[in-house]
């Protein structure tokens, strides 16, 4: 179909000043829309991606990638564990730690969910020490009973660094008075932000040796958490560390555990993806208008290259090269817009906020300052490939409208 005579002839008509201005405004149109729904397209997943990868990151900071818990009240043998985690070569880091819910109350009260760690182990496995605004993870000394608290956490029960706050867990003690709850009063020694609503808003850490005194567990712990290297290879690492320490612990990683979520956010993304699509398709039909009125334009020439001895199915190829062109110069032009607008969107956005002298996504509000993006290659790729295939079908029914043309009648009046 695409000999070089037909290819010449198309790229001809595209080069060639046309008569009816009409028809190169529709034409003009059809590239302009098509690079429109490109651009915006890219843009809008990269900008998902990146509020996706984003909201991955932060609560990765504070959430563990695997997790090891024992099946009964506690794990009791929790250092072989931490051998075990450790020996893996795709983890980084291990680390004990204990977990309760319960309620603190300081000028106010909340629930809150209490973990008792280790702070020189805590490093490995998470970012609280990089994300203390104020005080030190060290400051969490045995013995001492001291609390760290998250800023909404802190802002809720209405205390500072040095403000003494009572917790009350969930376990309880058997009294002649009936089970009463354990509580004990703990003097708040930093708060920390980790840009992450739960965390910020519901984790408190206290010294592990606290927790399990409090909780009179002895030296066993709730579980142990586990970071590797690369997130993505937690549910191997996972199934690894299941086979190891047998039925007597069980073990999860952050993408089970936190799957509706993600689920929820790759729906989205699929279903904006399908919604945008359709603003190329928009392109795609006045494309269709476009090569439509072309071919009835071109009525006389079409007679003229039949009469030359030029077949059906080469006249179909002349003006399908003519909209598969027009397709792949919007298409170019569009991903090329899309990749540059979404890698320098965040400067624009701070660029507008600076000259309306507000900011457009306040960091108490969104917890995420400013337009975070990503562009990733198979999403360009997927972008392209819709327009480019949505452009090639838009020129079959105008290319088999003009290979039908009847010499005979098309020429009658000429």
């Amino acid at each position: 179909m695409f000999q070089p005579l037909p290819l010449a002839i198309g790229l001809r008509y595209l080069r060639a000043k046309r008569r009816n201005r009409f028809i190169s405004f529709i034409s003009a149109a059809s590239i302009l829309g098509i690079i429109i729904g490109v651009i915006a397209l890219i843009t809008t997943i990269a900008v998902m991606s990146g509020f996706q990868r984003e909201i991955r990151d932060r609560l990765l900071g504070s959430v563990a990638h695997v997790t090891v818990e024992g099946a009964g009240r506690g794990l009791e043998d929790w250092d072989s564990v931490l051998a075990v985690a450790r020996a893996d070569a795709r983890v980084v880091g291990a680390a004990p730690y204990v977990r309760r819910e319960g309620l603190l109350s300081g000028a106010r009260t909340s629930a809150a969910l209490v973990m008792g760690i280790v702070p020189g182990e805590e490093r490995s496995v998470s970012e609280l020490a990089a994300r203390m605004r104020e005080g030190r993870l060290e400051d969490l000394r045995e013995g001492e009973f001291g609390i760290v608290l998250g800023d909404q956490l802190a802002l809720m029960l209405g205390v500072r660094v040095g403000d003494r706050v009572n917790a009350t867990l969930n376990e309880f003690t058997s009294t002649p008075m009936g089970a009463m709850p354990r509580s004990r009063r703990f003097t708040v020694v930093g708060i920390f932000s980790m840009g992450e609503h739960t965390a910020d808003s519901s984790f408190a850490f206290v010294a592990l040796g606290d927790a399990q005194r409090l909780l009179r567990l002895g030296g066993a712990v709730t579980g142990v958490r586990v970071k590797v290297a690369d997130l993505w290879q937690a549910g191997e690492v996972a199934r690894h560390l299941a086979v190891r320490l047998g039925p007597e612990a069980r073990v999860s990683d952050w993408m089970r555990d936190n799957r509706n979520f993600f689920s929820a956010l790759s729906m989205e993304r699929t279903v904006m993806f399908i919604l945008l699509s359709l603003v190329i398709a928009i392109a795609a039909f006045n494309l269709v208008s476009s090569l439509v009125m072309l071919v009835q334009d071109k009525q006389a020439d079409i007679a003229i290259l039949r009469t030359l001895g030029l077949t059906p199915r080469q006249v179909m190829a002349v003006f399908i090269v003519q909209g598969s062109v027009i397709g792949v110069v919007g298409t170019l032009a569009g991903v090329l817009g899309g990749v540059l607008l979404s890698l320098n969107l965040g400067a624009i956005v701070r660029f507008i906020e600076g000259l309306v002298g507000h900011e457009l996504m306040p960091a108490d509000v969104y917890y995420i300052t400013g337009v975070p993006t990503a562009v990733y290659p198979a999403d360009v790729a997927s972008v392209a490939a819709v327009a480019l295939s949505l452009s090639f079908l838009a020129t079959l029914y105008p290319a088999w409208r003009a290979s039908r043309t009847d010499p005979a009648t098309a020429l009658r009046y000429e």
